[in-house]
């Protein structure tokens, strides 16, 4: 049909018109879909970046409140070790529900360790230089039984007693990870 200035309009095609995608392309679109769905769940808090901090500034990074406690880091200005991160108790009254272990003894995707949070803190001083904390999480599902009325009730005397056994609960654990990405500016 020559061109004569007007689009041609638009038809649907009948069943017969379509033919079915052969099993190469569904395997195809399977394999390039799947990245995505493994990049959705990689990490279960999504945040942009946070504000940028000069050098000797000390920052909370993250709390948790389950394990009591607080994440504070600040950069340094040195080249060998830029960025300084330490691991603080939120307050000696506060009993924690969750363990914090060495990284070392974490393998991250196994063991049901999962990619729980990703912090990019920039340096304020270089632009290029960015800290990376990685909060990885195992967490543990803990039965809780509720009673007569409905709530869950932990007993002193039949702690001591699970407790005497060797039978308490496994708790859910954190481990932290950090490294600093860019080139340093000084």
């Amino acid at each position: 049909m020559p061109f004569s200035g007007e689009p041609a309009p638009f038809r649907f095609r009948n069943a017969n018109e379509v033919k079915p995608m052969n099993n190469r392309c569904r395997g195809l679109s399977v394999l390039l879909l799947a990245p995505l769905a493994v990049a959705v769940q990689a990490q279960e808090i999504q945040r942009p970046p946070a504000t940028a901090q000069a050098v000797g500034t000390l920052h909370t990074v993250r709390q948790v409140p389950e394990a009591c406690t607080r994440i504070e880091g600040r950069f340094t200005g040195h080249g060998d070790a830029p960025y300084d991160m330490q691991l603080l108790r939120t307050g000696a009254q506060c009993q924690p529900r969750a363990a914090w272990l060495d990284f070392a003894q974490v393998t991250p995707d196994e063991n049901g360790w999962k990619l729980n949070d990703r912090i990019r803190i920039p340096a304020a001083d270089c632009p290029g230089q960015q800290a990376v904390v990685e909060v990885w999480r195992r967490p543990v599902v803990q039965p809780l039984t509720r009673d007569g009325q409905g709530k869950v009730r932990v007993y002193l005397g039949d702690a001591k007693q699970q407790a005497e056994a060797g039978q308490l609960a496994e708790l859910p654990a954190y481990a932290v990870r950090m490294e600093v990405q860019g080139q340093p500016c000084r």
